[in-house]
């Protein structure tokens, strides 16, 4: 298990340049605080930076440009040159394909420098991906692209956290004409079973308590409104109680939500993206942080988006990415601790009794 009291090393992707990832990066380390037990090492082109420190006068937030990321030092903003272009100028405000290649080489050098240990969590600023795809981005977004480079044929799992409450989802960005399709009892065990190892693992929840979402208005209404819940939900709660999950379910989501119920548990299961994330980010919308479950590596990203709208404009709120920041290292930590408490205890007996032959 590693010292709890040496920093953690947080690589942190750039975003989309004409967006507002850099203002919230630069607001977030403008509170010495943040340094307190952290090095932040931020992957982005270093005239895009000063740009943006410029535009939104935030010249009171230095940064240490690094060559490589084994030399940030502590109670820096450290940043690793992306792009040794002689002029990169956003055009705040705009999605652009030539700016987003930024955002590519910004994500994959922070992903190698992780693989390759010189970083040990990975938080990232929001893309467009549109203009992601048509600079030649192969997938859909951050998670599949992590998802391929960490080798795992494993499904994965979009975990939004915050304010007590910790929502995933059965299906992701798929249009809601194909959501019922999609839901199936194998899927539904499957994210169930990630969500639980998360809890456990990620969050330090002994024995966590799950809640699954119905699909239909008021859970099917005994089939009255539509199938899937008593012939697809049902028996994946059914399954998972037998595996000794403690999942229950199927609620009808408005009330769930609408009347507390989601207190009463320690994740939530819905079946599709606006099921979980509409009333998630009416509960915790600006301090709420996207984690990705299931990787073997630990990424976390703020709940909102570019901010095209507002960008510029110097009024976007840093405290979603300053959470994304903070989980990123309280997961870190809490699966050393995981694996520590979970480890075989006689297995260093056992790498010795095989070394001398007994």
């Amino acid at each position: 298990m590693s010292d709890t009291n040496t920093p953690i090393r947080v690589g942190i992707s750039c975003g989309d340049l004409n967006g507002i990832g850099i203002e919230v990066i630069l607001k977030t380390f403008e509170d010495a605080r943040m340094f307190s037990d952290l090095i932040p090492v931020l992957y982005a082109p270093t005239k895009a930076v000063s740009y943006h420190r410029k535009a939104l006068k935030l010249e009171e937030v230095q940064f240490l440009r690094v060559n490589d990321a084994r030399e940030a030092l502590p109670k820096k903003l450290n940043l690793v040159n992306t792009s040794e272009e002689e002029e990169v100028e956003p055009e705040l405000g705009k999605p652009s394909s030539a700016l987003a290649a930024h955002a590519i080489s910004s994500l994959e050098a922070a992903t190698q420098d992780l693989a390759s240990g010189k970083v040990d969590v990975l938080v990232t600023a929001p893309i467009d991906k549109n203009s992601m795809q048509q600079a030649g981005f192969a997938y859909p977004g951050h998670t599949e692209f992590l998802q391929h480079m960490a080798g795992s044929d494993s499904e994965v799992l979009m975990l939004l956290v915050g304010e007590g409450l910790r929502v995933g989802t059965v299906t992701g960005h798929i249009p809601l004409k194909d959501v019922s399709e999609a839901i199936t009892t194998d899927r539904i065990l499957s994210k169930a079973r990630l969500l639980h190892q998360a809890l456990q693992r990620d969050f330090g929840i002994p024995t966590p308590r799950i809640a699954l979402l119905g699909l239909n208005p008021h859970a099917g209404d005994s089939g009255a409104l539509g199938s899937e819940d008593r012939e697809r939900i049902v028996p994946a709660v059914r399954k998972l109680n037998e595996e000794g999950i403690l999942a229950a379910g199927p609620y009808a989501a408005d009330g769930f939500f609408g009347n507390g119920s989601y207190k009463h548990f320690d994740g939530v299961l819905a079946m599709y993206h606006d099921q979980g994330l509409a009333p998630f980010k009416a509960l915790s919308f600006g301090h709420g942080v996207n984690f990705t479950a299931g990787l073997p590596i630990v990424r976390t990203s703020p709940d909102h988006g570019t901010g095209f709208d507002i960008a510029g404009q110097g009024v976007a709120d840093p405290g979603s990415f300053r959470a994304a920041v903070w989980m990123a290292c309280d997961i870190r930590r809490q699966r050393e601790h995981w694996k520590a408490i979970t480890a075989d205890p006689l297995q260093p007996q056992k790498r010795e009794k095989d070394r001398k032959g007994v």
